[in-house]
């Protein structure tokens, strides 16, 4: 099944870039980055920059904006049967090269998670030089480390 990314969460003043690999099938029925109910990342951010927790799709959009954080995947689209990245065949990556020309600010980059780490190393060539982190996936399917084991590293993005 083709699968797409959705549009990048930015603003002018972002300085931090996530991303992700590509949305999960909860992510895309509900139309929303992070949509499946298990997966860390709203939780975690909200924690590391001490707000109160919201479901609110509107609310999670506005902590990252606030916060200088522009969210994204690193592919436009791929082929997919469920929500594994291991699943992941003939992907295309996103116009990386543009997106960061029209976020001149963005100084750094996250991954979430290895393989999203994998494909941008593969598939995208900057001229400019950015910080690049690998953090810990927050998948469910990375049930590895623990919640406060995840929090410990994604702290990272308070340093930037």
């Amino acid at each position: 099944m083709i699968k797409y990314s959705f549009e990048p969460i930015s603003n002018k003043e972002a300085t931090i870039l996530i991303l992700g690999t590509m949305p999960g099938e909860q992510s895309i029925l509900l139309n929303q980055y992070y949509g499946h109910a298990r997966n860390n990342l709203w939780k975690l951010l909200f924690t590391i920059f001490k707000t109160p927790f919201s479901d609110d799709y509107e609310n999670k959009k506005a902590l990252l904006l606030e916060n200088h954080i522009a969210l994204w995947d690193v592919l436009q689209v791929c082929e997919r049967k469920g929500s594994l990245d291991s699943a992941i065949k003939n992907e295309v990556a996103n116009d990386f090269e543009h997106f960061l020309k029209n976020h001149p600010k963005i100084n750094h980059i996250f991954f979430n998670g290895q393989k999203a780490a994998s494909f941008f190393k593969k598939y995208v060539i900057l001229e400019k030089h950015y910080q690049t982190t690998t953090l810990p996936s927050t998948s469910p399917a990375n049930a590895g480390k623990t919640f406060e084991e995840k929090l410990l590293e994604w702290k990272q993005i308070l340093l930037k």
